[in-house]
This record gives structure tokens, sequence and C-alpha cells, in this order.
């Protein structure tokens, strides 16, 4: 039985990523289940639910790190669709990734532009879909 902070965490992550967040808390659990809980329970379940900062401002702080550290594009993906599933506009992610150039350089923030571009492009392909129905 999952814990009241395990629940609590995946309604957030759904709240950010929709199905996405169980797909990938899914991949993660099929490998090792404690890293799975640990991912939903300490971030989702503890600070993303603090009141403080909005989801909003919390996505594009995450998108900030991500940008920075320049080796988690998979992550970095995730987290600019949840930018944009709590309001942010694509221009704010991009000016997000643009101001990230003075902390991790061209390279890193070029590798997180191009990976923005894939997020937006899956989502214009998914819109063309639908809209086509």
């Amino acid at each position: 039985m999952p814990s009241q902070q395990y629940v609590e965490g995946m309604q957030e992550m759904r709240s950010h990523f929709g199905s996405a967040a169980d797909q990938w808390i899914k991949a993660i659990r099929d490998i090792y289940p404690e890293f799975a809980k640990i991912n939903v329970e300490f971030p989702f379940g503890e600070l993303y639910r603090r009141d403080i900062v909005d989801d909003k401002t919390r996505e594009l702080c995450t998108v900030a790190a991500l940008t920075v550290q320049g080796f988690a594009l998979p992550e970095l993906k995730v987290h600019v669709k949840g930018a944009l599933n709590t309001g942010s506009r694509r221009e704010e992610i991009l000016e997000i990734i643009t101001q990230m150039i003075a902390y991790c350089g061209f390279p890193g923030a070029t590798n997180a532009l191009l990976a923005a571009k894939e997020v937006f492009d899956e989502i214009d392909a998914s819109s063309d879909v639908t809209s086509k129905s």
C-alpha cells in the first residue's frame, strides 16, 4: 500500500506532467521500486506541494537547473512539458534557457534549446493529429 506522501506526490506529478508521470515512474519502478518511491515522495510529495512558490515558477526554476546541469536532457524535456502545463509560455521557457548561457555556456544552453524544440514539435504534431480528427 503506497504512503499518503506517495499518493499526494503522484497527484502533484500528474498535475504537472499528465499521464507522462505514470509512464516515467513505471519505467523507474521496473528497475528499482525504492528509487521510484523516493523520486515521487521527496520532490513531488514534499517540495512541490509547498505553497510558497507557485507551480509555474517551480517548473521554470527546474528548467533552469536542468539546463545548467547539461546532462539531464530526458528530465529537462519532462519539465519543459511541466512548465507548459503549469502556465508558462514557450517564449518564457526559451528566455530562461537563453539566460542560462551565462551559467552553463552556449553548448549546454543549445542542447537545452534543442530539447525544448523537440517537446514543442511533439506537442504541435499531436495537435495536428487532434485537429484533423
